[in-house]
């Protein structure tokens, strides 16, 4: 595949380049964008992330950029996805202004704070272009810590201080499926404990996003009997773990990674979209089950499980969503997909990534990870939620 790409004629332009220990960077040389990169998106395995010497390499080829990436369960460029490697993509937007903030966790900053502290830090509006009094927020790309933060009280905290209206996209990094350490840059640095976040701001910039699954419910829905934050102790009076290693069988033995493979659909109220949460940790003590978002008590649960096909329709429904028949194609699509699924795909993974090639056009540019969490609102309007086991898709473009 092309694995630079430089689109000359739209608003948004782009170059890409990837890292691998074979090759290095691919091309070696600096782009065209290296002096007016406003921002670089950067997805790679946390070993790669680790070296120093290639997280400077990027400060070099983009002197002036925002930097926002973090570790992954796996990396995405155009229609491609590799391992143990590192995805750069360079973003100018002709008529949107960029800033970015960003949060290390501590004691007295977890979720919610942390969320409420990045909602605070991005302005609201910054000076204008082109004539304009000034440029409103519009949107916010935000990747997080993927193996302590609650996701869902980082949603939770990032609403509160943003203004009504402003949309949200994201995801919680990776780390293969050893569920280690992941890193989110600050600033330069990538780091663990970190949350960092890019604001995006104008009138010219249209946001499109979609988020599916394709997992299937399987045996009887329980009642969440106690549980606290994203920490669920009891089903139906049973303890969590037991009764989950019941179902699993075989499987249990490679928890929490193979938990993966059998995600929990969770529905606070009847009449509420189902949400899949994805197990980040297990505790025998307790007998308890840690998940990246909210499993509140009162709530109702059932395990899930999937194939092939349900996946591959579940990346395809959240690239139509993103894009409405007979709509002009985006120039940039970022696709943020759960490790549960690439698990599940195995060799086929690829067949999600190229789905949604498919319906978005060849013109758009693919960047991505796989993740701990995807973070986006299930359609235009709705409230945004931490999901796992999707495919979220955010794309980009400028009239």
């Amino acid at each position: 595949m092309q694995r630079t790409r430089y689109t000359g004629g739209e608003p948004v332009r782009t170059e890409q380049r990837t890292w691998t220990s074979e090759r290095g960077w691919v091309p070696a040389s600096a782009g065209r964008l290296a002096d007016c990169a406003q921002l670089v998106l950067i997805f790679g395995a946390t070993v790669v992330l680790q070296d120093p010497r290639i997280v400077e390499s990027i400060r070099k080829y983009y002197p002036a950029a925002y930097i926002l990436g973090c570790s992954t369960a796996g990396e995405i460029c155009g229609a491609q996805v590799s391992d143990d490697s590192l995805v750069a993509t360079a973003i100018h937007f002709e008529h949107t202004q960029v800033r970015a903030a960003h949060v290390t966790l501590g004691e007295n900053s977890v979720g919610q704070q942390a969320g409420e502290f990045l909602g605070r830090a991005l302005p609201h509006s910054v000076d204008g272009q082109e004539g304009r009094t000034e440029d409103k927020l519009v949107h916010v790309l935000v990747l997080s810590d993927g193996s302590s933060v609650n996701g869902s009280a980082l949603v939770c905290g990032l609403i509160k201080h943003l203004p009504e209206g402003v949309t949200i996209t994201g995801g919680l990094a990776g780390d293969g499926a050893r569920f280690g350490e992941t890193l989110v840059f600050t600033g330069d640095t990538p780091q663990t404990g970190a949350i960092a976040a890019v604001g995006l701001y104008g009138k010219r910039l249209t946001i499109g996003f979609g988020s599916l699954g394709g997992w299937d419910p399987f045996g009887p829905e329980r009642l969440v009997t106690r549980s606290k934050g994203n920490v669920l102790f009891e089903l139906d009076g049973r303890p969590a773990l037991g009764l989950y290693k019941q179902y699993l069988g075989a499987h249990a033995t490679g928890l929490p990674a193979t938990g993966l493979l059998f995600p929990l659909s969770v529905r606070a109220t009847p009449s509420d979209t189902p949400l899949v949460r994805t197990i980040l940790a297990v505790d025998e003590h307790e007998q308890s089950m840690t998940f990246a978002g909210d499993v509140p008590e009162g709530a109702r649960a059932r395990l899930t499980k999937s194939n092939v096909d349900r996946l591959v329709d579940g990346a395809v429904g959240a690239a139509q969503a993103c894009r409405p028949a007979g709509s002009v194609a985006p120039e940039l699509a970022i696709l943020i997909s759960c490790v549960g699924r690439k698990l599940v795909l195995k060799q086929r993974v690829e067949e999600e990534v190229e789905g949604v090639r498919d319906v978005l056009g060849e013109q758009t540019v693919l960047t991505g990870f796989y993740s701990y969490g995807e973070i986006a609102p299930f359609s235009a309007g709705e409230r945004c939620e931490l999901h796992n086991q999707t495919m979220t898709i955010t794309t980009f473009s400028e009239d």
